[in-house]
């Protein structure tokens, strides 16, 4: 006889969970409301795997959401569930009228899911990989706490804080690279086609050439004849540095001396312990126990090093170590940090000083990007200048030689 598990609910509002044998679902869920029981969810146990296989073809049917689309998704979630609006309608409203497709797609499977009997925080764990640990860990802290509504909206806040970081950091980096790519493309264009042009007159010259202007003719003929090495060399190199950055054992050692370069340092370190801190305020105002409230803020570090500090940090906490005593022995939190979690373990204001703390640290990495972005415009200013004046050295100096003679 075929077996069912079933979710149900007792006297209305107790969650009950187990398994009935019947011939079919209808008999099964007379076979439960018999129990006293009324059945929200019933899984034909023989059938599981065909159900699994039907799961994962809709995640892989379903195409990735943008940190974008998450606000716009938490965004509207947040609104219509604090004016009262049932679960069921708001991801009706977002999947008829929602503008990205991988909106619409995740209200329908997350509508499906829910009518079946899973709660929000249970459909979300399914898709997981689309949303994030740290969301469905703080959406489930707010279910149960029965604040979803706050916490959303603390979500939402989050959400818009990591864009802005984002938008800061790559605002910080996209000058360099666009600095540096144009002087690859102009270096490329002069030992290209400018020296080559010029290697007829050195030659009529008769003399000897200076070596860098023997370096740049070489090195121009070898691009021209072999064009795809450089290509395949450029392709390699970005593989090699993804490789690096991806692997386990190289990337600890990266992160390591990261934070041994001052202000490079202060970058990585401020820009970890934003998202941090933002996350660790969220998790402890939505009710979250502190060693979970750690265990999930760690999820959204980047840094190795910083990671392990703060996995550390979660190990002395479970023990009975207070929190701020825990985080300084780690090395690696700012002494601001510090003093203002003490203050709040102490006071017994802890989740008001992580706000404060996440606003000073906010603070401290503006203050860390306007100071990199002015130290880097120099330096590429220099670096321009040098491979200018390198280039017009080399294609000047046998001409200059050739009329002092």
């Amino acid at each position: 006889m075929p077996l069912f598990a079933y979710i149900a609910l007792k006297n209305n509002k107790t969650i009950v969970r187990g398994k009935i044998e019947a011939d079919d679902v209808k008999s099964a869920r007379e076979g439960i409301k018999k129990q006293g029981l009324l059945p929200t969810k019933i899984i034909d146990e023989t059938n599981k795997n065909a159900s699994e296989q039907v799961i994962k073809l809709a995640k892989a049917n379903l195409k990735p959401m943008s940190l974008n689309d998450k606000i716009e998704f938490t965004s509207t979630l947040q609104i219509l569930t604090a004016t009262g609006i049932p679960i069921i309608e708001t991801l009706v409203f977002m999947e008829n009228n929602a503008e990205a497709v991988a909106i619409r797609d995740i209200a329908y499977e997350l509508r499906r899911n829910i009518i079946a009997g899973s709660t929000l925080a249970e459909t979300l764990e399914k898709y997981r990989s689309i949303f994030g640990r740290v969301y469905v860990g703080l959406v489930k802290a707010g279910e149960d706490s029965g604040e979803l509504d706050k916490t959303l909206a603390r979500m939402l806040e989050l959400l818009k804080k990591q864009d802005a970081i984002k938008s800061k950091v790559i605002g910080a980096l996209v000058y360099p690279c666009f600095v540096v790519v144009l002087a690859m493309v102009v270096v490329t264009i002069m030992l290209v086609f400018v020296f080559p042009a010029f290697e007829s007159m050195f030659d009529a010259l008769d003399r000897e050439l200076p070596l860098a202007t023997q370096i740049c003719i070489g090195l121009g003929n070898f691009m021209r004849k072999f064009w795809f090495v450089p290509i395949g060399g450029i392709f390699l190199f970005i593989w090699g540095v993804r490789k690096l950055f991806t692997t386990e054992s190289t990337r600890k050692i990266i992160d390591r001396y990261i934070l041994r370069i001052p202000l490079l340092s202060d970058l990585m370190r401020y820009a970890n312990f934003s998202n941090f801190l933002a996350v660790l305020q969220v998790a402890y105002d939505a009710g979250i126990p502190v060693v979970d409230c750690l265990y999930l803020s760690n999820l959204t570090m980047d840094n190795v090093i910083l990671k392990q500090a703060i996995l550390s940090a979660a190990s002395k906490v479970q023990q009975g170590i207070h929190l701020s005593i825990a985080l300084r022995s780690t090395k690696q939190i700012p002494n601001m940090m510090l003093f203002m979690i003490a203050t709040g373990e102490q006071s017994g204001r802890l989740g008001e000083m992580l706000y404060h703390c996440t606003t000073f640290i906010d603070r401290k990495l503006d203050d860390i990007i306007d100071k990199f972005t002015k130290l880097v415009e120099p330096a590429l200013l220099i670096f321009i200048g040098g491979i200018v004046l390198f280039l017009a050295l080399s294609l000047y100096m046998p001409l200059f030689a050739a009329y002092q003679q």
